[in-house]
């Protein structure tokens, strides 16, 4: 529980003839990290393969399968068992479909082509539908001349012109469609006049020797039968995919896993007839992965386990196992980052320090049943992972809501029930003793902080860093002589150890500034350190340490007062609606009804406002007050080698 899991670094050895067994045992497995390993004496001579070829092939047959899915509007991707399916069969498979669905998919298009012209023209003529208007070329009519357009509705009262004929018909969104008719030799009267009052022409479709009237009603029949032979082949289509999605469904299954399988190869440096398997395995999962590989390859294998202890930190991958009910704070932690893989694991420490300073800012015990009444919904319904991970917290955090809650006597913040805390409210009495409260909490946490620091750099190897650092042991020293001379400081005065303590003090301070210069110097008597680095740069830094050191431990600790505030500031809220209710309780009309709404309103805003307060505060105490003094968060996740499959949900046949 307080560390990763045990890792080991694997090689395997196995013939050529047994690499796809293999991989694919361990991608259904996923136990192992693969790792890429450099050709070289120490491994095999020659170089992990390069299936360009082969990955440019998988690409060409998943875009044709592609192609046809989004074709035939087959369904979203969801998922499918795996299936043994060779590259050539898929080619012949996706032919076969290609041609079938080819000529239907084309009468399709030739078809939805020609709905669009229709709709293009009748958009064209739409005005015009009941009149016989020509449609034929311009020059054809030599005696007459006509135009169509609109102009402002207003405007057509203005229009005077001779030798013309002007017909209005129809008015839409303060235009005037009009049909206007004078002789080829009157025509620029007409055109001048009417652009005087902003008409706007409108072409007509060059369409032959026809007429408005006869192409609308074409158009309809044309469109009647379009519709039809649409449906017609939509269906066969639809036919067509329903047979296709279980066939698709598994050749896309077959082309990405043959991709990934090409992936991983270019990982295993090789010999003539061997290559070598190299990764990251949880110990427990190792006998397991021997004996089946061994089974696989019918013990034509070698496999080699090396301990990651003797590795470097670095290196090595991390996986999480908390139980169940840890999970949620897992989260919060893999949020900050991963501890690497010698450090301890603070999940446990987090939950329960979380649970503590959340319920503290947010004690009520209505306002906790309501959050915890949420989280066992979202627990017991059928929701996606992260939505029960958040189930769980809410009901935990609604827990310690709960039990703080009562401690304050607080439910909806009731004025009648105040009499039942098991301590007092927030707002009663001395807040001093609550501020106080809180204090001690950060004093905890600090204090927990830098013992796991000691922990973790002496795991790590870095003695220096557990005696000498600011959040080592001289730090933590440091940290609980000064608390003792704050709160202790006349009885120490008084018997005589003020002066001892500050000089004790200051040693631990110097012992801070000697870290960097001690380290430096253990670098460079291994060998790690090449640079020269200025005598007054090591000197400047150190007292930056020593500054920064200080100022920390002090606002680190302050800093936990919020905890006592923002549960005051939660008591204030539920008090203002109190108070606003006792005033709205006496109007005349509806007092009551009133009352009980500006309650309900008030705890709302609580619930919703000073939960998400408290839950982002406490998350920042933990991130910044704790995590800070042992946390680094700089470990690589564990991420084994699996097959994924990617597939759809079939079509009803």
């Amino acid at each position: 529980m307080f560390k990763p899991v045990r890792m080991a670094r694997l090689h395997l050895v196995v013939l050529e003839q047994d690499e796809r067994n293999v991989l694919c045992y361990l991608g259904r497995a996923g136990v192992l990290q693969l790792t890429r390993t450099p050709a070289g004496p120490d491994t095999a001579p020659s170089p992990p393969r390069n299936p360009a070829t082969e990955l440019a092939r998988v690409e060409h047959l998943s875009s044709r399968l592609e192609n046809l899915r989004r074709s035939l509007e087959l369904p979203a991707k969801t998922s499918a068992p795996a299936t043994e399916i060779s590259s050539e069969q898929i080619e012949l498979n996706i032919q076969q479909f290609e041609k079938q669905s080819a000529g239907l998919l084309e009468q399709r298009q030739r078809l939805q082509q020609r709905l669009t012209e229709i709709a293009a023209v009748d958009e064209q003529i739409s005005d015009y539908r009941g009149l016989d208007l020509p449609l034929d070329q311009p020059d054809e009519n030599s005696f007459l001349h006509f135009v169509t357009g609109s102009l402002p509705a207003k405007n057509f009262s203005r229009l005077e012109i001779k030798n013309a004929t002007v017909i209005p018909i129809a008015e839409r969104d303060g235009q005037q469609i009009i049909i206007g008719l004078t002789t080829r030799l009157d025509r620029p009267d007409l055109d001048r006049a009417l652009q005087q009052i902003g008409f706007q022409p409108q072409k007509l479709p060059v369409l032959g020797a026809t007429t408005t009237g006869a192409v609308a009603e074409q158009n309809r029949r044309e469109e009647i039968e379009s519709i039809s032979g649409l449906k017609k082949l939509n269906a066969q289509l639809q036919t067509l995919a329903g047979e296709f999605a279980p066939a698709c469904a598994q050749m896309e299954t077959a082309v990405h896993i043959e991709r990934q399988l090409l992936e991983a190869e270019q990982n295993f440096p090789r010999t003539e007839n061997s290559l070598l398997i190299t990764g990251w395995s949880p110990e427990n999962e190792i006998a397991e992965l021997k004996s089946r590989i061994h089974k696989i390859t019918g013990g034509r294998c070698i496999l080699k386990m090396i301990p990651a202890e003797k590795l470097p930190d670095e290196e090595i991958p991390v996986l999480l196992r908390q139980p169940r009910w840890l999970r949620p704070f897992a989260l919060l932690v893999t949020a900050y980052g991963l501890p690497e893989y010698r450090e301890l694991e603070p999940t446990l420490f987090v939950a329960i320090s979380y649970l503590v300073m959340f319920g503290m800012m947010f004690g009520d015990v209505g306002h906790g049943l309501v959050l915890a009444v949420i989280g066992l919904v979202l627990l017991r319904r059928k929701s996606a992972p992260p939505l029960r991970e958040i189930g769980l917290l809410l009901t935990f955090a609604g827990s310690a809501s709960m039990v703080f809650g009562a401690l304050y006597g607080s439910c909806f913040g009731l004025e009648s029930l105040k009499k039942f805390a098991l301590w007092h409210d927030p707002l009663a009495g001395n807040p001093m003793s609550l501020m106080l409260a809180a204090i001690k909490i950060g004093i905890g946490m600090i204090s927990l902080g830098l013992v796991l620091n000691i922990i973790n750099r002496l795991r790590h190897g870095d003695f220096t860093g557990a005696l000498l650092d600011k959040f080592g042991a001289a730090g933590a020293v440091f940290y609980w002589l000064a608390l003792a001379l704050f709160v202790k400081y006349a009885a120490i005065r008084e018997r005589g150890f003020l002066i001892p303590i500050l000089l004790l003090l200051a040693a631990l301070a110097v012992a801070w500034m000697l870290k960097e210069p001690v380290h430096l110097w253990q670098k460079r008597r291994a060998g790690r350190e090449s640079q020269t680095h200025e005598k007054s740069t090591i000197i400047i830094e150190s007292f930056v340490s020593v500054f920064e050191g200080l100022l920390s431990y002090f606002a680190n600790t302050i800093s936990f007062v919020r905890l006592a505030a923002y549960a005051m500031s939660h008591a204030a809220l539920l008090l203002a609606a109190l108070m606003i209710s006792e005033n709205v309780k006496h109007f005349p009309a509806g007092g009551g009804f009133l009352a009980v709404l500006v309650i309900i309103l008030g705890n709302i805003v609580a619930l919703v406002l000073e939960g998400i307060v408290a839950s982002v505060q406490a998350l920042r105490l933990e991130y910044y007050e704790f995590f800070g003094k042992f946390f680094f968060g700089n470990g690589k996740p564990f991420q084994p080698f699996r097959l994924q499959t990617t597939t759809v949900a079939h079509s009803p046949s």
